[in-house]
């Protein structure tokens, strides 16, 4: 059975779609079939990035790895059961359909609240949560007082997992293994950080996440999508010597795929 990845967080800019990409590549890098599903039906970040890969491969001849994007089937509403959302219909129609053959299954989800991101979380076996290193991100998670540094109680987007969690226990499915991932991180060491961070690990102990490093700011990340690519790919496509900052991140993407731990994967780039 397929492994679930659902890369989740209602706000958008945390860079969801990047990590969901380098992810799914690094994977399908280490010899893993890898499915790709994109919930934000409108825009299709993850699934514009899966597009322009294909069309890039195929242009400049290279064969790499890669996940196999697929689009929700669309769904006959005359065929719904008596109460059924056509929405969970679409996604356990893909999921079921994806499973038998995948390794890994990665779900993007969109930067808000929407009914289908609300049923991939509950199908998580394991979630990820960018994080932008601000306050107002932070605040999807948990209230905090005026000086940033006590909790006042979790916010809209720990409840939604909390009620996936909650119905995954219903089901008798094994808890979501909830990696928050801090992400777009400066270089220079400020106070809002250290408040940051100090934040995260009192959360952390409170509802049941885990923390992983993620990608600092880097402009490669914007160059890289209109081709499709990741860190990955750069010598593949003959870029001899990479810069300090690409070796960084290249680093940065090996950290998250390690902290991650999921099953049988065994990090080798």
């Amino acid at each position: 059975m397929a492994h679930i990845i659902v890369v989740g967080n209602e706000k958008g800019g945390a860079g969801k779609s990047t990590v969901s990409m380098h992810l799914a590549t690094a994977l399908a890098r280490m010899g893993h079939n890898v499915s790709a599903l994109d919930l934000d039906l409108r825009q299709k970040t993850f699934g514009r990035y899966a597009h322009n890969r294909r069309a890039y491969l195929e242009k400049s001849g290279l064969d790499l790895p890669g996940p196999h994007y697929h689009d929700l089937p669309e769904v006959d509403a005359d065929k719904l059961k008596p109460g059924e959302n056509l929405y969970d219909r679409r996604l356990s129609a893909a999921v079921a359909e994806l499973e038998p053959d995948s390794d890994f299954i990665i779900i993007d989800c969109p930067g808000s609240h929407t009914r289908l991101s609300q049923v991939a979380h509950s199908l998580a076996d394991t979630l990820v949560t960018p994080l932008n290193d601000s306050f107002v991100d932070f605040d999807l998670l948990a209230h905090v007082d005026t000086d940033g540094l006590k909790i006042l109680g979790p916010s809209v987007y720990s409840e939604m997992v909390w009620n996936a969690r909650q119905l995954r226990a219903q089901a008798g499915l094994k808890p979501i293994d909830w990696v928050v991932v801090r992400n777009r991180l400066g270089a220079q060491q400020m106070v809002n950080k250290e408040k940051m961070g100090a934040a995260l690990e009192n959360l952390a102990k409170r509802i049941g996440f885990r923390t992983a490093p993620g990608f600092n700011e880097r402009v490669i990340f914007r160059e890289l999508f209109p081709r499709g690519l990741t860190l990955l790919d750069l010598k593949d496509i003959g870029v001899k010597g990479l810069n300090i900052s690409n070796v960084a991140a290249r680093q940065e993407l090996r950290d998250l795929v390690k902290a991650l731990n999921l099953p049988g994967v065994t990090v080798d780039f």
